[in-house]
């Protein structure tokens, strides 16, 4: 598979299923490497397969987010046809898209009302306008004309922008798109919460008197998670608080009966990588419990059954995304455990569950699995984007190995042979060290560190699930915090040596590591700490962890990591700071490959150029990959392709 095949890639996103369990809208992204940019378009396919989806927008800009109407006639969606984003409609029968909304700040995100009658939607306002449509189109083009800005709070800039004093509100409006748009939530805080949530942060109740939504009401939200669920009645008023406890809760639903809602529920604060349970808010005593099931992993998500005493969910589990049932006292039923589901939903009425599914040899597609509630049949495909272009080439094929780590505790990952591979040869390898670091590598299609793309050029690929992975129980997810230098580092030495003594075709004088952010920041660890490489790659990674704290817009997850800030706990800072290693290490003279973007709010670029620039001093054959218009992620079509080509024959260079 080549860059230029990589680029043609068309990916599925947001579906949504109409309210007869006939059709699903979705959206689909593409790269356009000749024009330079990236369109998102909706399409519609039948449930039941059979037919090619129909493409319902053809637009240079991106439609995103569909929704069917309650009667199933209509498909809201959001669009940057007017630069900023706003609510559009489309009729399902056919014919032109019109324009919703022209609210001055855009649209976020957007929800209907159970009868159709009204929808809820969310933009970025100045809690000194109240709502009112001249006071916000005068304050937004002061700042589009720039100018300084004087700031008395944090954060001053969130994941890729500047937050300009906007605050995120929830409006209610007719879905007729006239009359009064009302603020909801005319509170100087955020609605839903910057970061650590869902995609159903505010939904309607089923009789449509209520809405539910998420806010963290402390001033501290940049150093504490405690994100909380509220219930606001549809004609306004003072919001009830029902999540309990100062961890992370939310993605609220309401139970089909109306009776319960239920949400996501983290018990400990400040820690954005705890355990997600389900909690459940009886509408009728206020009492809450949370659901206690055998689960020691987190839930991603999660969606009620038609008869409102069960769940169908999914979690990370060893290397893959697993399909759950569960009932309100948390018996587990297993439905499906391959690959990587990313979304899950269910046709009105409970028949089929619907699931965004890929592997590492496909790319995300739509997949049905039937009777559910009984005795699940294996998923049909129902979407094929892409899929005759990747059965028309090579690709590299993935198995599972374990071995003992640190701690002595079973530590999992994947060996991928490169395309056309003869077990005959030799072969050089590349050690993929992942993000989070709560996160893990599984059996994905990935859309940034792409393992057919990594491997086209035939390198081995070696993806370890290092202490603090998640999908290996929460103890495991655990161990990384305050941590992280030692175990994972180790994990990996030790999967080198059980790689190198199980698998005769990798070539041990020919091996290489890289990932990016947490993988960029282990990348750094290693370059200081073993010989065992030939050539890094590291991008977005942090280097030194103190002006990393002082630069990143979450503070809460240094302090939980590294057990406080650098004035309370400055021996951990310096002791995991990869900077910290460079005087008297000997092994310091790997050839390097650094790429960072300048907008990378995350793990600012001044990281990057640290490294870059002590690297040149010391003499380390080096290259600075800079993107000044990318943040943490590289997206753009050219800078996609500059960003591989030079990353593989960086890697051609230093391992063949």
């Amino acid at each position: 598979m080549s860059i230029e095949d990589f680029l043609s890639i068309h990916w599925i996103s947001e579906p949504d299923i109409s309210p007869d369990g006939k059709l699903v809208a979705f959206a689909v992204t593409y790269k356009s490497l000749k024009k330079g940019k990236v369109r998102t378009n909706l399409y519609v396919d039948k449930l039941q397969g059979g037919e090619k989806a129909v493409r319902f927008t053809f637009t240079e800009k991106k439609d995103f987010g569909p929704a069917f109407s309650p009667d199933g006639k209509t498909i809201a969606f959001l669009s940057t046809r007017t630069d900023i984003p706003q609510i559009w409609t489309i009729p399902v029968a056919g014919g032109e898209a019109r324009q919703l909304t022209d609210f001055p700040t855009g649209v976020n995100a957007f929800t209907w009302s159970p009868d159709g009658s009204r929808i809820a939607f969310v933009s970025d306002v100045w809690v000194e306008c109240g709502g009112a449509p001249a006071c916000l189109k005068k304050k937004a083009g002061e700042m589009e004309a720039g100018g300084g800005i004087v700031f008395d709070w944090l954060p001053v800039r969130a994941w890729n922008a500047w937050r300009n004093g906007a605050r995120s509100h929830l409006f209610l409006m007719g879905a007729d798109g006239k009359g009064e748009i009302r603020d909801l939530t005319p509170f100087d805080h955020d609605v839903p919460p910057i970061d650590l949530g869902t995609d159903h942060d505010f939904v309607f109740s089923p009789d449509g008197k209520t809405i539910a939504f998420v806010m963290n009401e402390t001033t501290q939200d940049m150093w504490n998670t405690n994100n909380d669920v509220y219930l606001i009645p549809v004609e306004g008023g003072t919001p009830k608080k029902v999540s309990e406890g100062e961890g992370c809760d939310a993605g609220p639903l309401f139970s089909p009966d109306g009776k319960t809602l239920a949400y996501l529920t983290m018990a400990r604060p400040g820690f954005e990588a705890d355990q997600r349970k389900i909690a459940l808010h009886d509408l009728g005593t206020g009492k809450n419990r949370i659901v206690d099931s055998p689960l020691e992993n987190t839930i991603f998500d999660y969606v009620w059954a038609p008869d409102s005493k069960s769940f169908y969910l999914f979690v990370p589990q060893e290397g893959r995304r697993a399909v759950y049932g569960m009932d309100l006292k948390g018996k587990l039923r297993k439905i499906y455990d391959q690959g990587h589901t990313g979304w899950i939903g269910l046709v009105p009425g409970g028949k089929s569950l619907v699931i965004l599914h890929e592997t590492t040899q496909m790319s995300p597609n739509l997949f049905r699995i039937d009777d559910p509630a009984g005795k699940p049949k294996a998923p049909a495909r129902v979407t094929w984007f892409n899929q005759q272009m990747l059965d028309g080439r090579l690709l590299g094929t993935i198995e599972d190995f374990r071995f003992e780590g640190a701690l002595g505790e079973k530590v999992h990952g994947f060996i991928m042979k490169p395309p056309g591979f003869d077990p005959q040869k030799k072969y050089p390898a590349l050690f993929l060290l992942h993000g989070g670091p709560q996160s893990d590598w599984d059996d994905s299609f990935h859309p940034r560190w792409n393992t057919q793309m990594l491997a086209s050029r035939g390198m081995v690929l070696v993806m370890i699930n290092f202490h603090g992975s998640i999908g290996y129980g929460q103890a495991f997810t655990d161990s990384i915090s305050k941590h992280w230098g030692d175990y994972p580092a180790e994990d990996i030495l030790k999967g080198v040596d059980y790689v190198l003594n199980t698998f005769s075709y990798v070539d041990g004088g020919r091996l290489g590591a890289g990932g990016a952010s947490y993988g960029g920041y282990l990348a750094n660890w290693l370059m200081g700490h073993t010989d065992k490489f030939k050539a890094y790659s590291t991008h977005a990674g942090v280097w030194e962890l103190t002006s990393d704290y002082a630069s990143t817009e979450e503070l809460w997850f240094p302090e939980w990591e590294f057990g406080g800030t650098p004035w309370d706990n400055p021996e951990l800072y310096e002791k995991f700071s990869p900077a910290s290693y460079v005087k008297g290490i000997e092994q310091y003279k790997t050839p390097t490959l650094v790429s960072h973007g300048a907008n990378d709010f995350r793990v600012a670029f001044e990281q990057g150029l640290q490294l870059f620039t002590i690297l040149q001093r010391l003499g380390v054959e080096s290259k600075l990959m800079y993107f000044p218009n990318e943040d943490h992620f590289v997206q753009k079509p050219g800078n996609v392709k500059l960003f591989y080509t030079t990353l593989l024959d960086w890697f051609d260079e230093h391992l063949k």
